[in-house]
């Protein structure tokens, strides 16, 4: 029986998902998800921006928004959230045995919170690199450079 293994290379806005297809460890692109608020600034994202006071109340006072969570992080969390329930759904379906996953540090943590127990079993490596951006045929020479 064959082990049919997936490499995700994601960012905050693009998640590639790539089928390793033979023993040459070609790479063949399965989906690509995207998430373009994860390239935005917070600005473009909300319409009515909260006010901010200044003067007298210092930080933390009326109108501080530092423990509120930005529009661009919300963004990418509903974003690392969708990569989940997508993985989740292809491993019910038994569309792959193996995952690697490739992205940012920040980001491979969260989608490290978002991926379902089951689906973190499957998880044979992590790289805290952004390769998203790369063609196939660029991920899988960084990704199996000296393996």
């Amino acid at each position: 029986m064959t082990t049919t293994t997936w490499i995700i290379a994601a960012d905050a806005s693009r998640a590639r998902i790539l089928q390793v297809t033979d023993r040459e460890r070609e790479l063949a692109e399965i989906e690509d998800l995207l998430n373009p608020e994860g390239r935005v600034h917070d600005r473009e994202l909300i319409s009515d921006a909260h006010p901010r006071f200044s003067g007298h109340g210092g930080a933390g006072g009326p109108g501080s928004d530092r423990e509120e969570t930005s529009a661009a992080e919300h963004a990418t969390e509903l974003f690392a959230k969708r990569v989940g329930e997508y993985l989740d759904k292809a491993r019910t379906a038994h569309r792959y045995d193996r995952l690697h996953l490739i992205a940012p540090p920040r980001f491979l943590g969260q989608l490290r919170k978002e991926l379902g127990k089951e689906v973190q079993k499957l998880v044979a490596e992590e790289l805290p690199k952004d390769l998203s951006w790369l063609s196939a045929r660029d991920i899988q020479a960084q990704y199996f450079a000296g393996r």
